[in-house]
């Protein structure tokens, strides 16, 4: 296992979207456990294949619940909506509120390519759907500066 570097606004790799993950296999599974132990050096809660600058699509999260790690994740389902305080690990020292799903049911692949639902709530939602933006190029600060606009109007 490794510590990666943290990509951090202003990088382009964070604009572009993720490919899908088609075989999942020991580099894959290297990958996961790296981008893991970046989270808890760092501090994070969650964290995306494309921060550490890989364009696959793959996430890690823990919000104090146990680490998930999910490949080729995929939002099926969600509901009510909640406003609250987000960051980034790769948008240092900002934070901002964002409106998010209360309630999502993602699919995904774990890292035995067998594929599982899980249904999260409030901040383990939130978390899920921070990473998931990543993937296709969508940082937190989007949503903010867009709800800011919208609240302009």
């Amino acid at each position: 296992m490794a510590i990666r570097e943290v990509r951090t606004l202003g990088d382009d790799i964070l604009r572009k979207k993720s490919r899908s993950v088609d075989k999942i296999d020991d580099k894959v599974r290297e990958l996961l456990d790296d981008m893991a132990q970046t989270m808890y050096e760092d501090e994070g809660i969650g964290i995306s294949a494309v921060q550490v600058g890989i364009l696959k699509r793959i996430i890690v999260v823990d919000v104090g619940d146990g680490l998930y790690k999910m490949i080729n994740p995929e939002i099926i389902e969600k509901d009510g909506e909640e406003v609250d305080v987000e960051g980034c690990l790769s948008v240092p020292d900002f934070n901002a509120t964002v409106k998010r799903p209360k309630h999502i049911k993602v699919k995904y692949k774990d890292e035995n390519g067998d594929e599982k639902i899980l249904e999260a709530y409030d901040l383990k939602a939130r978390c899920i759907c921070h990473e998931i933006d990543h993937l296709d190029g969508i940082l937190f600060v989007d949503k903010y500066i867009q709800e800011v606009r919208y609240n302009k109007k």
